[in-house]
C-alpha cells in the first residue's frame, strides 16, 4: 500500500514563520509534524510514503534522508506546485495499482488509517474521505442513512454546516480517469463533480484527535494541548479534557495559560514561535535561558518551578503550578513582624539562588549579556532609564551624553566590591510566588552571574511592597549576618556596592515603567512611577556624593515633571 503526503505548499498562514522552516517541520513536543503523518501512514500498512515538496525542499528532503524508515520515503520535488490534485496526478503511474492514501502534511491525526481505508475498500467509492464535526470547517453535506460511510452530496461554500474535511482521504486508482488534462488544479474540484455521480464518499470520525495548524494561534495552541497531554499522560484522543485557561501575565509579552486535568494541573509559558534564531532573537534567548537555567537551579535544589517539558519551536515551556500568590498579595495586611519573617525567608533563598546557583553556571545561557557588568549598567539601565522614561514617557529630549560621567560613576562602584554570585536580576516581590508555605522564585531567565547586593537592593526597594526604612535596614543587616555564616567579608565595602546597586537597580525600574506604560500600554504599571522616582531622589540625596549633584538636581527636577 501506498501514500503521499502533501508538503509542498508555502504556508502562507503561518508567514512570517514559514519563511525559514517550512510548516511539515514545525514541531509538536520536538518531533516535526510531518513525522507523525509518516508514522500514521507506515502504522497502516504502507511500505511506500511519497512527499511532494517545493517551498523550502532542501530541509524537508534532510528530514527524510535522516529519518529511521528514509527507504520507504521518497522526496517528490514540484519546481511548480501543482495544487492537491496535480500532486496526485504526477504520481498517478506509481499510485495506480492499488487504492492509496492521501494525508496534508500539517494536521495532526491519531485515527486508525487502516480502518478508513477498509471502510473505503468496501465500498465503490472513486475517495473517501476522513471528515468530522468541526464548527470552523463544517462545509461538506453528507447523506448517511446507515453506519459506515456516506456519500457526499455537495461541497458547500459557507462553513458552520454539514460536516468538516480532515485532510486525510483514501482513493482508488480509477480517480485518474477522471482528473482534467491540465497539470495544475485541485482534488476538490474533481469530488464537486464526481459528487452527482455518488462517488465521493465520507467516514465520520469520532472520540479522536485532530488538528490543523495553518496559522500561528493554531498551532500554538495545539502545542500546548499535546505538551499538557504529554505531562499529564493522556491518550491523544482525551486530550480535549484538559482545560487550559489564559491567566494574568507581567511586563513580558510572553503568555500564560494553566492548564488542569482531574486533580492535576501545571503552567504553561508561551514564549513565541521561532524557526529562525534571527528572526526572534530576542525570545529564542529567553527561550533558551529559561529553560538551561531553570533545570540548573532545580539541579541545584533552588527554590524555583521545575521545567516539566517544552517544545523549543512553538515556544511552550510547562512548569509546575505553584499557584497564582505573589509575595505581594501574601503579606498584604500582614503585621510587621510576620512581614519581616517571610522576608527573612526569601533572602535565605535567595542567598542559595546566589552562592549554590553559580556553581557549574555555564555563562552561554545568559541572555543578553553573560554577566552584569559595566556596559550593562550603561546600556540597560542607565540608556534605558534615559530613552524610555525620560525621553519616551516624560516626553524630555535629554541626551544620554549629559550625565554619562555620572552613570560611569554609579556602574563602577556598584561592581567596586561585588560579591558575584548568580543574580536573578529582577528579584521583586511578583517573581517570588509562596507555594506550600514556601518562597519560590520565577522569571529567572535573566539570570547571569553579578552581585548579590544587586539582588538585595532590588527585593527591598521593590516598589510593589513598600517597606519601611527600619524594616529594610533589619533585613539587610538580617542579609549581612546571613552571608557572613558561608564566606567572610568587609560589611563596609558590601555596603558600598549595595547602594549603588539600589541607584541602579531604581534607574532600570523607571526606564522598565516608562517602557511598559508608553509602549506596551500596560498602565498598570503607572502608578508605581512616583514612588520610584521618589525613591530614586532620596538615594542619590543620601549618598551625598559631589559628583552626582547634577543627576540628583535632575531627579528633583523629573518630580516637578511629574506633578
Amino acid at each position: 500500500m501506498k501514500a503521499l503526503i502533501l508538503a509542498a505548499g508555502f504556508g502562507t498562514r503561518l508567514l512570517p514563520y514559514t519563511q525559514h522552516l517550512p510548516k511539515p517541520l514545525f514541531t509538536i513536543n520536538g518531533r516535526p509534524v510531518l513525522d507523525y503523518a509518516v508514522k500514521n501512514l507506515l502504522d497502516a500498512g504502507c511500505t511506500k510514503i511519497f512527499i511532494n515538496v517545493h517551498h523550502l525542499s532542501d530541509t524537508i528532503a534532510d528530514f527524510v534522508n535522516n529519518h529511521r524508515s528514509k527507504d520507504l520515503l521518497e522526496v517528490v520535488f514540484e519546481p511548480v506546485i501543482l495544487d492537491t490534485g496535480g500532486a496526485i496526478a504526477n504520481l498517478g503511474s506509481q499510485l495506480a495499482d492499488d487504492d492509496f492514501f492521501v494525508v496534508n502534511a500539517d494536521v495532526l491525526c491519531n485515527f486508525d488509517l487502516s480502518h478508513l481505508m477498509a471502510c473505503h475498500k468496501a465500498s465503490d467509492a472513486l475517495a473517501t474521505l476522513l471528515v468530522h464535526d468541526c464548527y470552523r470547517f463544517n462545509t461538506l453535506c453528507v447523506d448517511q442513512t446507515k453506519p459506515g460511510p456516506g456519500i457526499v452530496r455537495h461541497f458547500s461554500q459557507a462553513p458552520e454546516s454539514g460536516l468538516a474535511f480532515t485532510g486525510i482521504q483514501a482513493i482508488s486508482p480509477g480517480i485518474f480517469e477522471y482528473m482534467p488534462s491540465e497539470k495544475i488544479f485541485s482534488s476538490i474540484d474533481v469530488y464537486k463533480k464526481l459528487c452527482e455521480l455518488q462517488k465521493i464518499f465520507a467516514l465520520k470520525a469520532t472520540q479522536f484527535y485532530w488538528r490543523d495548524m495553518g496559522t500561528p494561534q493554531d498551532y500554538q495552541s495545539t502545542s500546548r494541548e499535546c505538551l499538557a497531554g504529554k505531562i499529564f499522560g493522556i491518550a491523544p484522543s482525551r486530550i480535549h479534557d484538559i482545560d487550559i485557561k489564559a491567566i494574568a501575565g507581567d511586563g513580558s509579552d510572553r503568555l500564560w495559560f494553566r492548564a488542569r486535568h482531574n486533580e492535576k494541573s501545571l503552567i504553561l509559558s508561551d514564549h513565541g514561535i521561532c524557526t529562525d534564531a534571527a528572526q526572534n532573537n530576542n525570545g529564542t534567548a529567553q527561550l533558551n535561558a529559561f529553560i538551561k537555567i531553570g533545570k540548573h537551579l532545580a539541579d541545584k535544589g533552588i527554590a524555583v518551578p521545575p521545567i516539566m517539558g517544552h517544545d523549543a519551536i512553538s515556544g511552550q515551556v510547562a512548569v509546575a503550578d505553584l499557584g497564582s500568590i505573589h509575595l505581594a498579595d501574601y503579606i498584604r495586611g500582614m503585621d510587621e513582624n510576620r512581614i519581616i519573617t517571610w522576608y527573612q525567608f526569601v533572602i535565605d533563598r535567595l542567598i542559595d539562588f546566589s552562592f549554590k546557583g553559580i556553581e557549574n553556571f555555564d555563562t552561554a545561557w545568559a541572555c543578553q549579556t553573560p554577566s552584569y557588568s559595566k556596559q550593562m549598567i550603561l546600556d540597560l539601565e542607565c540608556r534605558y532609564f534615559m530613552q524610555a522614561f525620560v525621553n519616551g514617557y516624560l516626553g524630555r529630549k535629554e541626551p544620554f551624553e549629559t550625565f554619562t560621567l555620572q552613570f560611569q560613576h554609579i556602574a563602577d562602584n556598584a561592581l567596586m566590591h561585588a560579591m558575584n554570585g548568580l543574580m536573578h536580576r529582577d528579584c521583586q516581590s511578583k517573581n517570588i510566588m509562596i507555594h506550600d508555605g514556601h518562597p519560590w522564585f520565577i522569571d529567572f531567565q535573566s539570570a547571569r552571574p553579578g552581585p548579590i547586593q544587586y539582588d538585595l537592593a532590588s527585593l527591598l526597594i521593590d516598589p510593589y511592597v513598600t517597606l519601611s526604612r527600619a524594616v529594610r535596614d533589619q533585613l539587610l543587616n538580617y542579609a549581612l549576618e546571613n552571608i557572613s555564616l558561608k564566606v567572610p567579608f568587609d560589611k563596609e565595602a558590601f555596603m558600598h556596592s549595595f547602594r549603588y546597586c539600589c541607584i541602579s537597580r531604581n534607574l532600570q525600574m523607571l526606564g522598565a515603567f516608562g517602557f511598559l506604560t508608553q509602549v506596551k500600554h500596560k498602565h498598570q504599571f503607572e502608578k508605581y512611577i512616583p514612588v520610584a522616582l521618589k525613591g530614586l531622589e532620596c538615594r542619590l540625596k543620601n549618598l551625598n556624593e559631589p559628583g552626582l549633584t547634577d543627576l540628583t538636581h535632575f531627579a528633583q527636577t523629573l518630580l516637578g515633571d511629574l506633578k
